[in-house]
């Protein structure tokens, strides 16, 4: 759906009344297009005394395909900022962020990308350095909020053994693909995965992997299906039977294949791993896309339509990835993926069931990414903020609007924002990050990002 107040704010009267007014001012972002080199333009590295992680950032950057300089020259523009922080030791120690990046944020690019690496916070070697890894939270989230010009900026913790497993989630993170993600928090190794293989050809790291998405006809679980062929996959698209139609013509625009029926079948999960075994073997990602709303206060609220919310956005996902483990045929190396949302993070007025659901992800696939550590297997979430899918179109003005401007980018994102995440997610670059909750919202304003 297009927004018609960004147009109007980049226009000349609605420039001026932008400024003059103080009106939220959304900029055109910058989005990853096939064949372009992962960033366009050079990356200035930085680092705190002590810290550790200088050569992996720079070879991190290398096998990405990324320009960058330790040196600063003046008047240059950077198209994103890197600093080490792995050597803040103490509250004390915090005065190096300053240092490094007040003189040189006049020089980031527009929709430029700020990345602060720290160590574990669990792994700090005492109480000081506790304080001084998690202050990069605070950090991160407060500049994120001041940076503007569609610019990000994100926090990886990256665990002990993990040094060399930067590779995808560095690039992911400067790229344009990371457009709407910002504020970000990921740990690197935090289940006990702390290696990836190197990816050879970038351009499409998912060669030769097979990946199935639930909800797949439309909007997000569409944008799903095309960035993962994109990237190389083989995809196997699952809807219900009123949308085959749709779901079957994507699937031979993509060269995949599709499974259709209601998930929350009893008989779904034993109907997806028979697919799955007879036409590939096997599966590499599974991404749990499908969900509904129905909304209503909890005074208001029927049985069926709590129960049915819930099933489909965890219960049926559970329930496969369950049978799909038991069965042996999800590969090592796999990837499942839940689909939350902000409003299980931050809650949202007349969607206690929805809420309750999304927040239920989460728990799952925390849980799973433990369980499944030793096969070598990662479960992440997303959750998506505010997406300019159909569903906009249903929201009254007012709300929509609010939703639209009440983040760090005052816009929308867009379905290929989710499918980016999830990529960068399913490249077997990505192997030491599990356990996360990777929110694509832009930097909510209000709740949690």
């Amino acid at each position: 759906m297009s927004d018609n107040y960004q147009s109007f704010a980049h226009n000349p009267i609605g420039k001026f009344l932008v400024k003059n007014l103080g009106l939220p001012n959304p900029p055109y972002l910058e989005r990853y297009t096939a064949g372009d080199p992962l960033v366009k333009g050079t990356v200035l590295v930085g680092a705190a005394k002590g810290s550790t992680l200088g050569k992996n950032v720079t070879d991190a950057l290398k096998a990405s395909g990324i320009e960058s300089t330790t040196v600063v020259a003046p008047g240059k523009k950077y198209k994103g900022l890197v600093f080490d922080a792995t050597g803040i030791s103490s509250a004390a120690d915090l005065v190096e962020l300053q240092e490094f990046f007040t003189p040189v944020l006049r020089q980031l690019a527009g929709c430029g990308r700020v990345v602060v690496i720290g160590g574990s916070v669990d792994e700090a070697a005492d109480e000081s350095a506790k304080i001084g890894q998690r202050a990069l939270e605070g950090f991160t989230r407060s500049l994120g909020k001041e940076v503007g010009g569609g610019s990000t900026v994100n926090l990886l913790h990256v665990s002990k053994g993990a040094e060399k497993a930067l590779a995808s989630t560095l690039g992911f993170f400067l790229s344009p693909k990371s457009a709407y993600v910002s504020a970000q928090v990921v740990r690197v190794g935090a289940t006990g995965i702390t290696t990836a293989p190197v990816v050879k050809d970038v351009t499409r790291p998912l060669a030769g992997k097979v990946a199935l998405v639930t909800g797949a006809s439309r909007g997000l679980g569409a944008a799903d299906m095309r960035t993962l062929a994109r990237d190389g996959a083989t995809v196997i698209g699952l809807d219900v039977p009123p949308l085959e139609a749709d779901l079957k013509a994507l699937a031979e625009e993509l060269g995949g294949g599709y499974v259709v029926g209601d998930i929350t079948s009893p008989e779904a999960p034993a109907e997806i791993a028979a697919y799955i075994k007879e036409h590939h073997g096997g599966v590499d990602i599974v991404v749990h896309n499908a969900g509904i709303t129905r909304d209503k206060r909890l005074r208001n609220m029927k049985p069926e339509n709590w129960n049915l919310v819930v099933d489909i956005s965890v219960g049926a996902p559970q329930r496969i990835t369950d049978h799909l483990l038991d069965a042996g045929l999800i590969n090592d190396g796999g990837l499942v993926v839940g689909i939350a949302s902000i409003a299980g993070i931050a809650g949202n007025n007349g969607q206690t069931n929805y809420a309750s659901a999304k927040a239920g992800v989460i728990g799952w696939i925390q849980a799973l990414a433990e369980r499944v550590a030793g096969d070598g297997i990662t479960a992440n979430v997303v959750a998506p903020g505010f997406m300019e899918t159909e569903m906009v179109k249903t929201i009254p003005l007012g709300i929509r609007e609010a939703g639209r401007r009440m983040n760090s980018m005052s816009q929308g994102g867009q379905p290929v924002d989710v499918a980016e995440a999830i990529t960068w997610l399913a490249s077997p670059g990505s192997a030491a990050v599990s356990g996360n909750v990777i929110g694509v919202n832009g930097q909510m304003l209000l709740g949690a990002s």
